[in-house]
């Protein structure tokens, strides 16, 4: 609205400059440049000022002879016509430009209020607390004006507890959505009814299969909370990081190809107390490099910023140490984050016994004990 005001006081300006040169100066044809100000309304103004504009541009020139009588002899009636005609022309013209304009204007802001609508309903936002897990996700894409990219997260509760999937697929733009959005889908169409997350895991890759060019993968994670522990499954991931006393990366004891790659997902386990939080990441975390190209170390201030009393505070605290560790400059790839830790009640709970295809390595046993 300022932006607007500001361009109809630059015109008025101009108009009435225009004019008052042209009375002071008669014997000088500038009665034509009476044109600049419907042309300049068009571009920033509505229809009606620039209608407006054009039409006292119109009113101006043709009155322009009965001004200047008494100064100068008035111009020939051909080339008062003349200059009639092209300030009419001009002003018609500028007014079907308006028109044109404020038409595409309102046609873009119903496409991209869509286009965010899509957005949104594909990366739905999680709860803070999902069956006794606090959570707390920070997702931003590398292509600029898009809410979406190549990251993709979710959650679903199961009888077992909350699950979640994390994933990455390759490239950027366009064709990264269309790879996320199937992944989604095919999570969201088969995850509740799905109890075993390796057999899950070939699910996701039958079905996302077809979508998959050559060169196309997709890094995923899949975890179950349970009671005391997390159970998952990962498909050529970042592994996850446990947060408690120190920082621990929790890598798979059997590495498996991403989705598209014929993977080999086995299931492993591992112990989360409720005074253990877990960071579950993407590739744009570990690939923030700063301007000498050194990335970012998961050291005292890494933990310390994942420490932070309140899960939302500590995202922030992190996005900003990235931030800074970047120099604020885009790292040229999507970056999710999602932090979860279990609340003393889902703990208590009983922990439901595991399904017998899923044949659990508990990897961290030894440390626990």
């Amino acid at each position: 609205m300022r932006s607007e005001r500001g361009w109809l006081l630059r015109a008025a300006v101009i108009e009435t400059g225009v004019a008052a040169a042209a009375a002071a100066c008669p014997d000088v044809p500038l009665s034509a440049l009476l044109v600049v100000g419907p042309l300049l309304a068009a571009q920033r103004l509505t229809i009606r000022a620039t209608a407006a504009f054009a039409a006292v541009a119109s009113l101006l020139v043709l009155a322009f002879p009965a001004v200047v009588r008494d100064t100068v002899p008035p111009p020939s009636v051909q080339d008062h016509a003349v200059r009639v005609a092209l300030v009419a022309f001009c002003g018609v013209w500028a007014v079907l430009t308006a028109r044109d304009r404020t038409l595409s204007k309102a046609a873009l802001e119903r496409m991209t209020h869509l286009a965010e609508l899509s957005q949104r309903a594909l990366v739905r936002p999680l709860p803070v607390e999902l069956g006794g897990l606090a959570m707390a996700v920070r997702s931003r894409s590398a292509s600029e004006g898009a809410l979406v990219g190549g990251d993709l997260h979710d959650a679903v509760l199961m009888p077992s507890g909350p699950r979640l999937i994390i994933g990455d697929v390759t490239g950027h733009g366009l064709a990264a959505v269309r790879l996320s959005a199937a992944v989604l889908c095919a999570f969201r169409h088969t995850a509740a009814t799905e109890p075993d997350l390796v057999r899950l895991a070939h699910t996701l890759d039958d079905r996302v299969r077809a979508e998959l060019g050559d060169e196309d993968f997709v890094t995923l994670l899949l975890a179950d909370f349970v009671p005391g522990g997390v159970r998952m499954v990962n498909c050529g991931h970042p592994p996850p990081l446990r947060v408690g006393r120190r920082l621990e990366f929790l890598d798979p004891p059997n590495p498996s190809p991403p989705l598209g790659l014929s993977p080999t997902p086995s299931l492993h386990t591992i112990r989360l107390s409720c005074e253990q939080r877990m960071l579950l990441y993407t590739d744009g975390l570990t690939e923030a490099r700063d301007t000498d190209g050194t990335v970012i170390t998961f050291d005292r201030g890494f933990r310390a910023a994942l420490s932070s009393p309140v899960l939302d505070e500590a995202l922030t605290s992190l996005v900003d140490l990235v931030d800074r560790h970047t120099a604020a400059e885009s790292t040229g790839d999507d970056l999710t984050l999602l932090l979860v830790q279990p609340t003393p009640e889902f703990l208590t709970q009983p922990c439901p016994r595991v399904p017998k295809q899923q044949a659990a390595t508990e990897t961290d046993e030894a440390a626990a004990k």
